[in-house]
């Protein structure tokens, strides 16, 4: 063969190759576009509305023992830095936060140590509304429970199970933590419905008021039952109305500081 023929084919050849490597990553990049394009009209799609159940948290926010649950202190002034920075001091248990088992229990897992898989839960909500109109603090028991497994089927394990008691409404007013007469007065778990929820391998329970037991109770007693269990609770639910009694899905955004007993936390839903 002349050198020149030689010098063809060896052409030839590699033109071939380039061809069938710029058909392979064509092919590669088409299939990467391909799965970018699936992926986008799934995700436009979603027709799940996200529901924000937390309240905003200033001083003015109510809080269990009356003191304002954060303060802020200017750290850093964007006129002479050029940008901002609060130093915060916050209460753990204020505005809409989570109850970690520890804040009940010597060496129960703190908020950090909670399973993560245990803070994105299908939610039931129960309502006591016409309960709570007639006695402020009214409690959701176990007989609330049964009625709603009646009308809605089984509570699955894992859940977080919500008390819908109307008292959101109350927020920015007195009578959401006190009577007229200065004493606590809100709804809450009744320890029957929470030793049947635990039986049930219900991850939490929430509510819509200033803590997981009635405001008149004298003994705790569902913090110091549930809590210790491993589980863990959330106190000021806000837009607990808007959801429905079940089909939703609760995330629970909770803090993750060392030997924390709780803390505030964003929690939302998708309907």
């Amino acid at each position: 063969m002349c050198n020149a023929c030689l010098i063809e084919s060896v052409k030839s050849s590699m033109l071939s190759r380039r061809q069938i490597f710029a058909g392979a990553a064509a092919s590669g990049a088409a299939a990467v576009a391909m799965a970018a394009m699936g992926a986008q009209p799934a995700l436009a799609q979603a027709r799940g509305k996200v529901l924000d159940l937390t309240h905003v948290l200033d001083e003015k926010f109510p809080t269990f023992d009356g003191a304002p649950g954060i303060a802020y202190e200017e750290a850093v002034n964007f006129d002479k830095n050029g940008y901002q920075l609060w130093k915060l001091t916050i209460f753990e248990h204020s505005g809409t936060h989570i109850d970690a088992p520890l804040h009940f229990s010597r060496d129960g897992a703190s908020v950090a140590e909670l399973k993560p898989e245990s803070l994105i839960c299908p939610l039931c909500v129960i309502d006591i509304t016409a309960k709570a109109r007639d006695d402020a603090n009214a409690t959701l028991d176990a007989a609330d429970i049964e009625a709603w497994i009646r009308a809605n089927g089984d509570i699955p394990a894992g859940a977080c199970v919500a008390m819908n008691s109307g008292w959101g409404a109350k927020v920015g007013t007195p009578e959401f933590r006190n009577t007229p007469d200065g004493n606590f007065a809100f709804p809450g778990f009744a320890k029957s419905a929470t030793d049947l929820l635990a039986g049930m391998n219900v991850a939490a329970i929430a509510s819509d008021t200033l803590s997981l037991d009635p405001g008149n109770s004298a003994d705790f007693a569902v913090h110091h039952s549930w809590l210790p269990g491993g589980r863990y609770g959330i106190e000021n639910l806000a837009n607990i109305e808007q959801l429905p009694a079940t089909g939703a899905t609760i995330f629970v955004g909770a803090p993750k500081h060392a030997r924390g007993t709780g803390g505030p936390a964003r929690v939302m839903a998708v309907i």
